[in-house]
């Protein structure tokens, strides 16, 4: 195949990206960042005790789920790659990194990838790039992601930084994503995605990234504290409801949800500046509290309600 068919056949991720198995918890992940509109749809796949793969240069995109099917069946990382790559007139053009559940990783950089590109694989990693500023853009992915410390969304993101610390993608920067799984699987996919978080457009599309992984950690202690509160462990899901507000204080729905479940634990006093403050922001919360009683998320107190209802603010012109 020549150049023009590749072009016109293939999209073209030319980019920056880690595969990893954390060796700590076992999760698998892939993070990636390219001057392409929504890389992560393309280049990152996962499943929850089978691996992940990053497929990119000129995508061929079956490499992410078939990868994942050979993974699945029991083939190591490096046996799948190699099989994919033996039936794919196209290899030279692609690059393409897979690791496996038990951390055995392969990577792949076609001698026709767009310089500057290459390799390294580690232990329970690889890093990949092509078409990038320099050469030092994957070492320095490497290196970065040895030495960082955290969960693996954080060490993930600390090597695409590095990346882009050293010039990144020859184009310029527009997407990431970022996609971490379990370690074993449940049986249910939707259980099994620790994350998955993309920029598809942005001028400082990592930056825009950690926002978001910083907001999805917020949430998540959010949805902790609805678990516990359901389990009976009252001051544990307060606990965890006041934690996802200070993650994130420009956002009101946090502390509305925890003033929430004060008032409805018959804590008022506690939840009241707390609902006045959010009331002052948006005066539509006092509306959806009233329909919480209804649907059951809530008990139907008219005098809880009523307390509630009067500390909207007089100035907006809103009646209740």
């Amino acid at each position: 195949m020549n150049g023009n068919k590749n072009r016109t056949r293939f999209p073209m991720a030319h980019t920056f990206s880690i595969v990893a198995r954390d060796l700590g918890t076992g999760r698998l992940g892939v993070a990636v960042q390219s001057h392409w509109f929504s890389v992560g749809s393309l280049v990152a796949w996962a499943e929850a005790g089978v691996g992940a793969v990053a497929t990119q240069a000129m995508v061929e995109v079956s490499y992410g789920p078939l990868g994942l099917v050979l993974m699945r069946a029991g083939k190591a990382a490096p046996e799948a790659l190699a099989a994919l790559l033996a039936a794919d007139e196209g290899q030279d053009i692609r690059q393409v990194a897979m690791v496996d559940a038990a951390g055995k990783t392969a990577a792949h950089t076609g001698a026709r990838c767009i310089a500057e590109a290459g390799h390294e694989v580690g232990d329970g990693f690889s890093v990949q790039a092509n078409m990038m500023k320099e050469t030092a853009v994957w070492p320095a992915m490497a290196e970065a992601y040895r030495r960082a410390e955290g969960d693996l969304a954080e060490r993930l993101l600390v090597a695409l930084e590095a990346g882009q610390g050293e010039g990144g993608d020859i184009r310029g920067r527009q997407s990431a994503s970022i996609l971490i799984v379990e370690a074993t699987s449940t049986g249910r996919p939707w259980a099994d995605r620790v994350m998955d978080l993309r920029v598809e457009d942005h001028p400082t599309p990592i930056q825009e990234l950690r926002r978001l992984v910083h907001l999805h950690r917020a949430y998540r202690h959010m949805n902790r504290g609805d678990e516990r509160l359901g389990e009976g462990d009252v001051e544990g899901a307060l606990q965890e409801y006041r934690t996802a507000a200070e993650m994130a204080p420009d956002v009101e729905e946090l502390p509305f949800w925890h003033a929430v479940a004060l008032a409805d634990l018959g804590r008022m006093e506690e939840a009241r500046s707390i609902l006045a403050q959010v009331l002052a922001i948006n005066p539509d919360w006092a509306e959806l509290v009233r329909r919480l009683p209804q649907a059951g998320l809530m008990r139907d107190d008219p005098e809880l309600m009523a307390q509630i209802l009067a500390l909207v603010p007089v100035t907006n012109g809103t009646s209740f």
